[in-house]
């Protein structure tokens, strides 16, 4: 597994098969030659490989080797440390205080091996010059929080019986990535934390029955304050406890891949929760064992705290907290959080990327933490080379999800994360017959041809608590009474079809990938947010009403059986993923726009009133059979299409014209149909 970094040298022709990046190919080899740099420090200049220095999980912490206890501590500050916790009383025993093992700051003990056992909790208390502090392991695999006092411990977790994967070679299938975004605490209906055990009855079986093959989990690393939706996290390596234990994260897992679905996790390594006690904040008596020292080590914006990436112990940290959950968890890949936020020393904030200058001006790009992302999908990808990797980066940095041999950061992905703005933006700026379907066709596919992307229509991000999901601002309060199926009104008829042809055209535009969040599928009514002091601690916004989901009297099932017929349809094409989108017709003042992608052929009629009669449409010369009609009753549509029908081009009759081709269509308003071409 010993490899050497490599890129492209200033003689390439081209980085990221991009000319218009030559003129910044300096910067690029730079900061390409810093990650060579990082490599070598951290690999001792390459007497180890990357694999066996990300082992800060297997090194720190306590762990039973057979015959003994050993915990190890990186606390280089520190003049002490005890264990303290149940063996002890939670008193200060000077039985359980560490011992310093170098001038690195690494602390170690042995105990006999009726020291510990299951179960029991534990803590550290650290001191060091001028004060001390109790804090939990920076490799703790497992904190729990008492229900009564709501105090944060280590527990240690020796279980007699380990869990025995059922699923131990899964492959992913070669399928488009169709993503089921999710939350296990807000995934039952109950006002109340749900658990991976009840997703893995409950939730898994909806999810493939609607045609998703990959589950993106969040939040699963531990983070003392649930309405942080897992964003700051505080202890990296422990799954978070309010959902169960790790066996029963490690069954749902093995329970998706049972289903053929792949499961991703968001990994946040873009910054850690500030608290002290619980997280890595001050972990040593100092703000910078883990972060950038003074206000670079604040982010202001999301009150947390920022790691300082050219500590090589901190990359050690970050890349074996890749290999744990891979390797313990069998998880098959990431969704990098915060990517902008990492790149850039001002986090992106405020900041609009209008040309490559922005991205390459001198000073302004942290390269520790491009280096770092670089090594981390080098570990990735070398421990799993079918794990993906996603990038939640919302600047554009050109070359995030290329390839490292052309110099890109090597994430196998990244998000199209202009796509569900440009949504809210259509939705809240224009009226519906002012929508410029010119620019919207520009920007679903906005994305460059050397990187991979997922587009989505709307994540959990657009709809957290002070917005609202598509088909809440399309309906607003006619949710809470129009959705019944016998009783349709023109405001519930234009939300359903929006809501279809918004999720359609956002799907088959789709660069090599797609998502969804749980719910936003058959249109989830309000937002979300978690229970805390300015609600009165209510569960209500923080679940999913199933019961909408299920009840056929509504149209949420509706919106719900048209999801799963686009999911499982055009999956079955290769879509996402086969190729661009090739515009074939559109008309602005008709508010309308047909497309091929592969042997589908995609025809939308945004109008607002005007339904067509005998529209013609050029395109090749064939038969194209009907494979989806977004006005299906079925689907909640008002059936104005017979279901199935086929047609046939006809020549033009301009004279001398023997090349075009049309099919003569009828375009209900606010219909789209996906033809099958046999030409």
């Amino acid at each position: 597994m010993k490899k050497c970094f490599t890129g492209p040298s200033l003689s390439d022709p081209g980085i990221f098969n991009d000319p218009g990046l030559l003129h910044h190919q300096k910067t690029i080899q730079a900061r390409l030659d810093r990650a060579r740099v990082m490599e070598q420090e951290i690999t001792d200049q390459g007497r180890k490989n990357i694999y066996d220095v990300a082992d800060y999980h297997l090194f720190f912490g306590l762990h039973f080797t057979g015959n003994a206890w050993c915990f190890r501590e990186w606390a280089p500050h520190a003049t002490a440390i005890y264990i303290i916790g149940d063996m002890t009383r939670w008193q200060l025993d000077e039985r359980f205080c560490l011992v310093s093992r170098d001038s690195n700051g690494i602390w170690e003990g042995w105990f006999d091996t009726d020291t510990f056992c299951h179960g029991q909790h534990y803590r550290l208390r650290v001191l060091w010059p001028g004060g001390e502090g109790d804090r939990i392991p920076t490799a703790a695999l497992r904190v729990v929080q008492d229900s009564h006092t709501l105090i944060f411990n280590a527990q240690v977790w020796q279980p007699w019986n380990t869990y025995a994967w059922k699923n131990s070679s899964f492959i992913p299938s070669d399928e488009p990535l169709l993503i089921y975004e999710a939350h296990v605490g807000m995934a039952q209906e109950e006002g109340r934390v749900g658990t991976y055990r009840e997703f893995e009855d409950h939730i898994l079986p909806r999810v493939a029955d609607a045609g998703y093959n990959t589950l993106q989990l969040m939040a699963v690393q531990e983070h003392p304050y649930y309405g942080s939706f897992g964003y700051h996290v505080s202890s990296f390596f422990a799954p978070s406890s309010r959902f169960g234990t790790p066996e029963e994260l490690k069954s749902l897992v093995d329970a998706a891949h049972g289903l053929g679905i792949r499961v991703i996790m968001d990994l946040i390594h873009s910054h850690a929760v500030k608290n002290e006690v619980e997280g890595l904040g001050a972990f040593d008596g100092t703000s910078h064992q883990f972060f950038h020292k003074g206000q670079r080590g604040i982010h202001k914006l999301w009150d947390s705290r920022c790691f300082d990436y050219d500590k090589n112990q901190v990359i050690k940290f970050l890349l074996s907290n890749c290999r744990y959950w891979l390797e313990k968890f069998k998880m098959d890949g990431f969704r990098f959080d915060g990517v902008t936020s990492m790149l850039f020393l001002d986090h992106g904030i405020g900041r609009a990327f209008t040309s490559y200058a922005d991205y390459y001006r001198k000073g302004e790009v942290d390269g520790a933490a491009l280096g770092y992302l670089f090594l981390a999908n080098r570990i990735i990808h070398d421990i799993s080379p079918r794990a993906i990797t996603i990038a939640e980066e919302v600047s554009g940095y050109p070359g995030i999800a290329a390839p490292q041999a052309l110099g890109g950061t090597g994430f196998d992905y990244r998000f199209a994360m202009g796509v569900p703005d440009y949504w809210i933006r259509l939705l809240k700026e224009f009226k519906d017959e002012l929508w410029p379907l010119g620019s919207l066709w520009y920007e679903l596919n906005a994305r460059r041809e050397d990187e991979k992307s997922i587009s989505y229509a709307e994540s959990h991000d657009q709809a957290l608590v002070g917005d609202q999901t598509l088909f809440m601002r399309l309906m607003g309060e006619n949710i809470y009474h129009g959705m019944w199926g016998t009783r349709p009104d023109i405001k519930t008829l234009r939300a359903l079809s929006l809501h279809k042809m918004i999720r359609l055209i956002t799907l088959a535009t789709a660069g090599d990938g797609y998502l969804n969040f749980m719910g936003n599928e058959f249109g989830h009514p309000e937002w979300i947010d978690f229970p805390g002091a300015h609600n009165q601690w209510s569960y209500h916004y923080a679940r999913r009403q199933w019961s909408l989901r299920d009840n056929p009297d509504l149209y949420f099932s509706r919106l719900a059986d048209f999801d799963r017929a686009m999911i499982n349809g055009l999956k079955s094409f290769n879509i996402p993923g086969d190729g661009r989108a090739q515009l074939c017709y559109h008309h602005e003042d008709h508010k309308m726009i047909a497309f091929f992608r592969g042997k589908l052929l995609f025809v939308f009629n945004f109008h607002t009133d005007s339904s067509y009669t005998n529209y013609l449409i050029p395109v090749p010369p064939g038969r194209y059979g009907m494979l989806l009609d977004t006005d299906e009753k079925a689907f909640g549509g008002q059936g104005r299409l017979s279901r199935g029908q086929v047609h046939f081009t006809t020549p033009s009759t301009v004279p001398g014209d023997i090349d075009n081709h049309f099919l003569s269509l009828y375009l209900p308003t606010r219909t789209a149909v996906v033809l099958l071409s046999s030409h």
